[in-house]
């Protein structure tokens, strides 16, 4: 068996010091004999960006999970249940991302040295062949964080360099790194262990209507996964010689009009991104893009040339995070339950090795998104790995002025003021879930400093200043939602064309009293109690500048402009009291003149609602959903009507949430989960049963509407029996 050795990077041989200005795909490949198969071979890999290892034509595992410019990860698999005794084919594919920052993945970094890391496993003897047969470009004009479609061709020197027979002296010897030309960020002893599991696979393959597409002909046919998926795909041929193949991934149909109907191929089209590959003609012929693909509807279209070419088959393994669901519920209403498969498929199609707010257009992890879809994923499963290294992420991002980027990992600026609030009530949602005082203790500074820039921000009259505009206009972005009538300012309430936003100024309130509670917590009672003040003073202020004669707070000081969004928070900050609250969200409700939340702010809506004790009025909002199954969704869509880009946005996986947490009341009464309020909010319904997966294990809750009130059962795991809170509906 190879020796264990401390590590070592290997990479293509090239010029000391040459760039990598465009992404490219390098391959890796070593022959290990071992004398007999080995139970277990523990190895450590990492690349400069990103892998894919195979063991004897299996896929072991890929990576790393995503770093930035100061911080890098390597893998330790353990490579024994792939290997048997004699000879063993190890293949990595390794992603070299380019180094321009807008021409490359927006979220994958590169130290330039685009190689290969290899730890257990003797970096003498591997073979390496750079696919000049492969482009990466951009997937739209303008802003393409992605990168990651191509343009490609068979590879004569490659075919079949996966299978033991394949010769590969015509490849060049990999060139081991010297450690003084190694980046520090990626030697051996900086590479950190990755924090988050492996990605899962789930083998699926495609019903092929067509095999065999005669010479001088075209065919084209869509194919149904049945729901939006995020997988590797793999297309095997045979013949064809200069064939000319194309892939368009699509998550819907859609019409001149819009998005309707989303399965209607008789009035809608297809759109989507392409890859694009031309046939070599090999007698075993197979075309694996490198990075995932996202899609609901795969159209391939072929067009041969002198040869006819045999489709053998189309396989998709479905990736993504892991997710443990152990949380399920059943409602008196029958349409929520197709909106929780949705919502469910919704979160894991945005969960990899970070959240995303979507998988099809970004792939970029954003502080909003992410407090939402972190919460839907306590809710179901109280897990917290991947949560953890998106807290760690953002706070790693923080500028010298305290904002953090709205999006990261990622290479460029992307920074919208409001969005630095949402991690001071990340963290506020770990303190209550999970109740780790070490971490907290960790991140207060990060939030001080978000709170000193807001501080530092402030109006004469003790409002946020305006601290941003209209995206691609002004420095930063005052990004609030996808509301029709905010479209033309980029989901900015138009009143901060002229001045200060009160969302800002309630954000930064939201913020201010979530972390007075953090401080507190960990016994920083002297910085609690500041916070408390400023707080106090900005609601007071809020109050004087931007309510107006009828008692609703507008979107700007002395603006006219209303928004459903300023009532919701007025609520949740109590800027508003209850009575204020309570005729302020029945107007907002009623006055469709009135802005109104659209997908990715009705969860603070529903909050809001609750309470005011308006919880019924949900209702009316779950039709969003409804729209989107009558629509044939298989998950939640961005935004409605106006903004409907993307089909695949997990801030809409709200069921997840509101179903185990408010209509069955099962919430944390105290940091750590070590109380637990049962408060079923059931407000159009009439029962509910379900079990809640808990960070101190399962409730089993039911309930019933009767004359009295709510019946209410209750039973479950010891530990967590023993820390609910009695209340009065308890029967």
């Amino acid at each position: 068996m190879a020796a264990i050795n401390r590590g070592k990077w290997i990479c293509p041989p090239r010029s000391a010091g040459e760039a990598i200005d465009q992404t490219q795909l390098v391959c890796f490949r070593k022959e290990l004999s071992l004398s007999d198969s080995a139970e277990k071979m523990p190895v450590r890999i990492s690349a400069d960006s990103r892998y894919k290892l195979y063991a004897n034509g299996e896929l072991v595992c890929f990576g790393p999970c995503k770093g930035d410019a100061n911080r890098r990860y390597a893998d330790a698999p353990d490579l024994g249940p792939f290997l048997k005794a004699g000879t063993n084919i190890l293949a990595v594919e390794v992603l070299c991302v380019g180094n321009d920052p807008w021409n490359s993945n927006h979220s994958l970094f590169t130290a330039g040295l685009n190689g290969l890391y290899l730890e257990g496993i003797e970096p003498e003897g591997w073979r390496c062949h750079a696919c000049d047969t492969v482009r990466f470009f951009a997937e739209e004009e303008g802003f393409s964080p992605l990168h990651i479609h191509e343009k490609a061709a068979g590879d004569p020197a490659a075919d079949g360099w996966k299978d033991a027979d394949f010769d590969d002296s015509g490849w060049d010897t990999a060139q081991i790194c010297a450690d003084e030309d190694v980046p520090e960020i990626l030697r051996g002893g900086n590479l950190l262990p990755r924090p988050i599991p492996f990605m899962e696979q789930k083998p699926h393959a495609f019903t092929l209507p067509l095999h065999t597409v005669a010479a001088h002909s075209d065919a084209r046919f869509v194919l149904d996964a049945g729901e939006e998926m995020t997988a590797f795909l793999r297309l095997s041929l045979s013949g064809g010689k200069g064939a000319k193949i194309e892939l368009l991934y699509s998550e819907c149909y859609v019409t001149p009009e819009g998005k309707g109907n989303r399965l209607d191929p008789v009035n809608g089209h297809l759109e989507g991104y392409t890859d694009s590959y031309t046939v070599t003609g090999f007698d075993r012929e197979a075309y694996e893009p490198f990075w995932f693909r996202t899609f609901r509807f795969l159209q391939l279209s072929v067009q041969t040339a002198d040869e006819p070419m045999t489709l053998e088959s189309l396989e998709y393994d479905e990736t993504g995070y892991p997710l443990e669901v152990k949380t399920s519920v059943t409602t008196s209403d029958p349409t929520l339950t197709p909106i929780w498969d949705i919502s469910l498929r919704t979160l894991r199609r945005c969960m990899h090795d970070t959240y995303m707010d979507c998988p099809f257009y970004e792939q970029l992890q954003y502080v909003q998104d992410t407090r939402s879809e972190i919460l839907y994923t306590y809710a179901v499963s109280a897990d917290d790995r991947l949560a953890r290294q998106a807290i760690d992420d953002f706070a790693r991002s923080q500028r010298p002025d305290g904002l953090l980027n709205a999006c990261y990992p990622n290479k460029n600026a992307n920074v919208i003021p409001g969005f630095s609030i949402y991690f001071i009530l990340t963290l506020h949602d770990h303190m209550m879930y999970f109740g780790d005082k070490g971490l907290i203790r960790q991140y207060l500074p990060t939030v001080e400093r978000i709170l000193q820039f807001f501080r530092s921000h402030r109006t004469q009259s003790g409002l946020v200043d305006k601290v941003g505009g209209v995206n691609g206009e002004a420095v930063e972005w005052s990004f609030i939602d996808w509301a029709g009538e905010w479209m033309p300012s980029s989901g900015m309430p138009t009143a901060g064309l002229y001045g200060p936003l009160t969302m800002e100024s309630l954000l930064c309130l939201y913020g201010l009293q979530k972390a007075a509670e953090l401080a507190d917590w960990i016994g920083e009672t002297t910085l609690a109690e500041a916070w408390r003040e400023d707080a106090e003073a900005l609601l007071q202020a809020i109050r004087r500048a931007c309510m107006d004669e009828s008692g609703m707070l507008t979107d700007g000081p002395g603006r006219p402009e209303i928004s459903q969004h300023a009532q919701v928070f007025g609520v949740l900050t109590g800027t508003l009291t209850e009575t204020e609250g309570r005729r302020n969200l029945l107007r907002a409700a009623e006055d469709q003149t009135i802005t109104q939340c659209t997908v990715a702010m009705c969860f603070y809506l529903f909050r809001a609602l609750e309470k005011t004790g308006l919880y019924e009025y949900t209702d009316r909002y779950w039709d969003l959903w409804r729209g989107m199954v009558e629509n044939g969704c298989s998950t939640c869509v961005e935004s409605p009507g106006s903004y409907a880009r993307s089909e695949c946005h997990a801030w809409g996986s709200l069921a997840l949430y509101e179903l185990p947490t408010a209509i069955l009341g099962v919430r944390p009464a105290a940091p750590g989960y070590e109380k637990i309020e049962v408060h079923p909010v059931p407000g159009m319904l009439t029962s509910a049963s379900g079990t809640v997966h808990t960070p101190r294990g399962n409730l089993n809750v039911s309930w019933k509407k009767s004359e009295s009130g709510i019946d209410l059962q209750i039973s479950g795991d010891t530990d967590a029996v023993r820390r609910i809170i009695p209340n009065k509906e308890q029967k």
